[in-house]
């Protein structure tokens, strides 16, 4: 019985987010050109590692790069003449990964994102003399635009997520940045495996839950057959094998201890009683 409760607790929290991404809107963004990526590319070097884990604590107790991350926020704020084409999407992409350390920095310490409220839909972030929320940058926005390439560049600062990526998107250099974004999210064994022997992948949820946006790029398998490891990607790309799709960890992605032990039956409390 108990177990039956939480899995029904458990869709609820799945529908609650599903419903938030399709009340996203960001179709209107505008996005100013010209936006100096190079500090948030220095923050990124500085508080991130190689498995795209944040130290939050030290930069919480650097009062220079809290401002440094501020003040490099704030040049999406103006209406001005927009970007367009990579650069916008690289823009957006910054901005998300940005907004997003921005909150969790401004709450720090916590477990999850899911521990704040409204994280996710709440229109805080002023972009193009705007205000929008997370999901209107993914689903309004990038989603509409750049399609399943969204998936490997957006951080929502979980421990499934992607590995958050040590430098600043640009718009000469996105579309490698955002092919590099995901062969190191697939050659991440613990967010996805290959396993050919026994004919059989186990791949982030993502893949499920956008499945559309990847059906319209050739379909899951072909998406793995580009980016997966060197030894597999022949195995990835065919097809033929069962999918399994791995449990979402939305602990913190956090270099210390935050988010090691967040559960889904935390995520689900989170969800229904914060």
């Amino acid at each position: 019985m108990k177990r039956t409760f939480l899995v029904a607790l458990s869709l609820l929290a799945v529908i609650a987010l599903v419903r938030a991404q399709q009340n996203a809107t960001g179709d209107n963004m505008q996005v100013r050109a010209g936006i100096d990526h190079a500090e948030f590319d220095r923050l990124l070097k500085k508080y991130v590692n190689a498995q795209g884990l944040v130290d939050y604590s030290g930069w919480k107790r650097n009062a220079a790069d809290l401002a440094a991350l501020d003040g490099y926020l704030k040049q999406f704020a103006p209406a001005a003449p927009a970007a367009s084409g990579a650069e916008r999407s690289a823009s957006l992409a910054n901005a998300y990964n940005g907004f997003v350390l921005q909150w969790i920095l401004k709450n720090y310490p916590t477990d999850s994102i899911w521990q704040l409220k409204n994280s996710f839909k709440e229109k805080r972030n002023e972009i193009g003399g705007g205000k929008h929320s997370l999901n209107d940058i993914e689903n309004g926005a990038l989603r509409p635009e750049i399609g399943w390439r969204t998936h490997a560049v957006l951080v929502c600062a979980a421990r499934s997520c992607p590995p958050l990526q040590r430098s600043a998107y640009t718009g000469a250099d996105f579309a490698e940045q955002d092919a590099a974004a995901f062969r190191a999210w697939l050659a991440r064994e613990d967010l996805n495996k290959f396993l050919p022997n026994e004919k059989r992948v186990e791949i982030s949820s993502i893949f499920k839950w956008f499945k559309g946006d990847f059906d319209k790029g050739g379909g899951v398998p072909k998406v793995l057959g580009m980016y997966a490891p060197q030894t597999v990607r022949s195995f990835a790309g065919s097809g033929t094998y069962q999918i399994s799709y791995l449990n979402y960890n939305w602990g913190l992605n956090d270099q210390g201890s935050h988010g090691r032990n967040y559960s889904k039956t935390n995520l689900i409390f989170d969800n229904l009683f914060k």
